[in-house]
């Protein structure tokens, strides 16, 4: 008779691949084996030793004996093959990822920050609880590489708080290394709150300065209730609670406690100016009626230093013992926004469709991508609309 003479077959552990007949369970391993199929069989052992996982034979089985394996058993090697392979995918990703995150964590913020430089902040749109430029201004007192700090400044303002404490991260920087503000187009309210944190201040010629106040505002929708037919009960712990509210007009003594609080921050700013600027009391309350002021007109009643932009503010900087040759480098925000790549590639995608919107739906869209709809607490802030010329 003709032996089986089957290629071998990969197959778990110390099975090979051989041929059997019918249904029957054992077959020798050079039995004939015309019309076939490979199956798996066990190794060749030696009198009085069975295969096992133990090693390759163990004892209790006659020699060249052939095993057929169990559907179900070869369904469940597989099925624990994906799932080794799965997990196996899982642990190499996690690692990945530790590793680019230790990577990006250790890595400074671009090349060349690790040189000695003039560092370059800039302060834009509506000055607001900013934590992150908070924490770029700590790091950068801290840095030693950090030979001095430009503060741009271009802003119409915000919330006072957000701008106490810009000022307060600010002056931190000031007492470590020499701080200089550059007011660019604007920086109005809570925006030169934070500018007169410098040691030095200068401007353009046309730069938008001052409108030093605090404003409180809150929308009052009483009377479009009152057409709709809709009426808001209430009922509270004491008169002043919840006031002023949007549902019914300000009763005086809600106006008294909302103007006591916006007086105390009021004279709260106006000190800082006059301390700041080096003027007095009286002056620098004259000047913090809420007027604005060109750039030229800032220098003459004392709330600019000087005009020249950027180019004056390092060469005030060399006048600091700062090298004139250090280059300056922008310290931008950090990209840690919880949208993710995708998420941004979808806010990017919305920002072009509101862009091709027309009428109140544009102006809709603008309040949502490019500004606050509504800021929280005491502002100060210089009302304008941001796409419309500032020379209104």
């Amino acid at each position: 008779m003709t032996a089986c003479r089957f290629p071998l077959l990969r197959v778990p552990r110390v099975f090979k691949t051989a041929c059997h007949a019918n249904k029957t369970r054992r077959w020798r391993w050079k039995e004939p084996c015309a019309n076939r199929s490979p199956r798996a069989i066990v190794p060749h052992c030696q009198s009085g030793e069975k295969p096992g996982h133990g090693g390759p034979c163990a004892t209790g089985t006659r020699e060249g004996e052939i095993r057929l394996l169990d559907p179900l058993a070869i369904a469940n090697r597989r099925r624990l093959r994906r799932k080794l392979a799965f997990w196996r995918v899982v642990a190499l990703v996690a690692v990945a990822l530790v590793v680019v995150a230790i990577d990006y964590s250790l890595r400074p913020a671009d090349p060349g920050f690790d040189r000695p430089h003039v560092a370059s902040v800039s302060l834009s749109g509506v000055v607001t609880d900013d934590e992150d430029l908070v924490a770029r201004l700590d790091r950068i007192a801290d840095d030693p590489h950090v030979a001095a700090l430009v503060l741009e400044v271009n802003s119409p303002g915000g919330t006072t708080y957000g701008g106490q404490a810009i000022y307060q991260a600010v002056r931190r920087v000031a007492v470590k290394k020499p701080v200089v503000s550059d007011i660019r187009s604007l920086g109005a309210s809570a925006a030169y709150m934070v500018a007169v944190a410098g040691d030095h201040v200068v401007a353009e010629r046309t730069s938008i300065v001052g409108s030093i106040g605090v404003l409180f505002q809150y929308p009052q929708v009483s009377g479009l209730l009152d057409t709709l037919g809709v009426d808001v009960e209430e009922i509270k712990s004491a008169p002043l609670k919840a006031e002023p509210s949007p549902f019914h007009p300000a009763s005086d003594d809600a106006k008294a406690m909302i103007r006591s609080m916006i007086d105390d921050t009021y004279a709260w700013f106006v000190d800082l100016v006059a301390e700041r600027r080096g003027m007095s009391h009286d002056k620098a309350k004259a000047l913090a009626d809420g007027s604005v002021f060109t750039g030229g007109q800032a220098v003459k009643n004392g709330l600019v230093d000087e005009l020249g932009g950027e180019r004056a503010a390092r060469a005030w900087l060399t006048t600091k013992g700062v090298d004139a040759s250090l280059p300056t480098l922008e310290w931008k925000a950090r990209d840690r926004g919880g949208w993710g790549l995708f998420g941004r590639a979808g806010l990017g995608l919305a920002k072009t469709f509101a862009s091709q919107l027309s009428g109140p739906a544009s102006e809709l869209a603008a309040s949502l991508f490019d500004r606050p709809p509504f800021l929280d607490g005491m502002v100060s802030l210089w009302q304008f609309d941001g796409r419309a010329s500032l020379t209104r």
